[in-house]
């Protein structure tokens, strides 16, 4: 689990496929590495990496298929920047919201505007994803936990203070640029909860012990 707020930039030193899956090579920059182990988690531009080697400079993590498919994981090349921030602690401040580091999917930077001393990045999600983006509500791109300030249909708005792009890569965005998406986990549960195929299968599980059956069969007089 994580909080969005991102520790450090790291560059990848390499990115290596091995039997149809990736093993990256993450160079950690000012990430202290101190108290991490192997078999701990890293998110990486959002996605939670486990990590399976720590040569001195960084750390060695292997990505799946199925990661490959659902994030921008496999179009780094050596050289590419990468948020980075270790899994949070029963001590860690809040500072962004909770994020799993489970990505939902690939949007897309679509427009760039000037905002005062901020800016303005408009970002297309997949048809899929936009049901969960709500305005004032919290969305993780590329591992930063930010807040929509506007929502157009598939697109919504952030506005990025100065301080949040220097300290990530948002500040090397452009327009085309491909971003991972993970939605709320809140809004994920809620509609699953109000899922009415699951509220119907639940109703049917529901127990016939009630009371008319206890009395018709002798249990109760």
């Amino acid at each position: 689990m994580f909080t969005g707020i991102i520790e450090a930039v790291g560059t990848v030193r390499s990115a290596t496929y091995c039997q149809g899956d990736l093993r990256l090579h993450i160079n950690s920059g000012q990430l202290d590495l101190s108290d991490v182990k192997l078999g701990d988690s890293i998110a990486t531009n959002g996605i939670c990496l486990t990590v399976v080697a720590l040569p001195g400079d960084g750390y060695i993590a292997d990505v799946s298929i199925e990661t490959l498919e659902h994030s921008t994981l496999g179009t780094l090349a050596s050289g590419a920047l990468v948020n980075l921030e270790k899994a949070l602690t029963p001590t860690t401040r809040l500072g962004g919201h909770l994020v799993s580091g489970h990505v939902d999917g690939v949007g897309g930077v679509t427009a760039i505007e000037p905002s005062a001393r901020s800016t303005r990045y408009w970002i297309e999600a997949p048809l899929a994803l936009a049901r969960y983006i709500a305005h004032k509500g919290s969305i993780t791109v590329d591992g930063v936990s930010l807040t929509v300030n506007s929502v157009e249909g598939t697109k919504f708005a952030l506005n990025i203070v100065p301080h949040t792009q220097e300290m990530t890569t948002i500040t090397s965005w452009q327009v085309g640029t491909k971003v991972n998406l993970e939605v709320d986990q809140i809004a994920r549960y809620l509609e699953r909860l109000l899922d009415p195929e699951l509220k119907e299968s639940q109703q049917s599980k529901q127990s016939k012990l009630t009371s008319s059956f206890l009395a018709e069969h002798g249990f109760l007089r």
